[in-house]
C-alpha cells in the first residue's frame, strides 16, 4: 500500500512538473488559444517604419503589426500573448518550417518559388515597386528619367537592378547597407531616388521627422501581394487566417491600418485585394 501510494505521489509529481514546464516557455505556441491565455508567436521585420518597427521602449508598430495583432485576436489571442520573432527576409521560410513561428506577416511577396516551401493566407495588401524622390524634384517622373542619375537601393536588393537591366540602362546604381543610409542619401542629394515597395517607401516618408521631405512619384513597376506565410498543408490555419483578413476588411480596420501608417506620405494605396478562399 505504502509503495502504491509513492508511486502515485511521482506520478503527480512528474504530471505537476511537465505542466509547468509547457506553461513556462513563453516562446512556445498554444494553438487553441481560445480563452487569450496561450502564446502565439509571429515573425515580422523590426526594421521597417510602418510596416514592422521595433521601437526604442520594446514596443512594435507598422502595418503589418496590426494586420497581425487583429489576426492573432480572431484566433482568440490576446495582443499580450503574441511573441514577436525578427524574420529577415531569407529567414522567412526557414522560420515556418523549423516552427519557430505560427506566422510570418513582414512584406512577405506571395510568388510561386515560395509557394513550394509554404503556404500562404491572403493576400492582405497589394504593393508595388515605386520611387522615392525628394519632394522638390519633379524631374523624375517616370523609371526612364533615371538614366544618368544615381538610384539607389541596399546591397543584394534586386529592385534597383531590375530599373537598370529594363528601364534604365544608363541609371547609376549606388548600393547602401539599408534604407535609412538611403534616405541620408536622397536627403543631402548624394543619390537622387530610391527604389523598392511603395509600402516600405511609404512607411520611411511616413516618419514624423521626415514628413514633407519625400514624395512617392507612383509608378507601379511590379505588383507584390503580400501574404501571411504558415506552415505547407496547414489548411485549418489558413482558413481561419483569411477568415480573419476578410473581417478585417469588412469591419474597416484594415482601412484605418493603412491610413494609420501610411496616410502622412500622401501614399495611394489599392484597394484591399481579394482573399484567396
Amino acid at each position: 500500500m505504502k509503495l502504491q501510494k509513492a508511486s502515485a505521489a511521482a506520478a503527480t509529481a512528474l504530471v505537476i512538473a511537465l505542466t509547468a514546464t509547457a506553461c513556462g516557455g513563453d516562446s512556445g505556441d498554444d494553438s487553441s488559444g481560445g480563452d487569450g491565455g496561450g502564446k502565439i508567436t509571429i515573425g515580422i521585420k523590426f526594421d521597417q517604419p510602418g510596416i514592422g518597427l521595433q521601437k526604442p521602449d520594446g514596443t512594435y508598430a507598422g502595418f503589418d503589426v496590426d494586420v497581425a495583432t487583429y489576426v492573432a485576436k480572431e484566433l482568440g489571442y490576446d495582443a499580450k500573448n503574441i511573441v514577436w520573432k525578427k524574420a529577415p527576409s531569407a529567414e522567412r521560410e526557414n522560420l515556418i518550417a523549423n516552427g519557430d513561428v505560427k506566422l510570418v506577416v513582414a512584406s512577405y511577396t506571395i510568388n510561386d518559388e515560395r509557394k513550394k516551401k509554404v503556404d500562404f493566407a491572403g493576400p492582405y495588401l497589394l504593393a508595388h515597386q515605386d520611387l522615392l524622390v525628394r519632394a522638390d524634384d519633379g524631374s523624375i517622373t517616370k523609371a526612364e528619367d533615371l538614366n544618368s542619375k544615381k538610384l539607389c537601393s541596399v546591397t543584394g536588393s534586386t529592385s534597383a537592378q531590375n530599373i537598370h537591366d529594363t528601364l534604365a540602362p544608363k541609371a547609376d546604381l549606388q548600393e547602401y547597407a539599408g534604407y535609412s543610409e538611403c534616405l541620408t542619401g536622397l536627403e543631402n542629394k548624394a543619390v537622387d531616388a530610391l527604389t523598392t515597395d511603395d509600402s516600405i517607401l511609404a512607411g520611411y516618408a511616413a516618419q514624423p521627422e521626415l514628413k514633407g521631405k519625400f514624395k512617392l512619384v507612383g509608378l507601379k513597376l511590379s505588383d507584390e501581394p503580400y501574404g501571411i506565410g504558415l506552415k505547407k498543408g496547414d489548411t485549418e490555419l489558413k482558413t481561419k487566417v483569411n477568415d480573419a483578413l476578410k473581417k478585417m476588411v469588412s469591419d474597416g480596420s484594415w482601412e484605418k491600418a493603412v491610413k494609420a501608417n501610411f496616410g502622412p506620405a500622401d501614399y495611394k494605396n489599392e484597394p484591399a485585394p481579394q482573399i484567396a478562399d
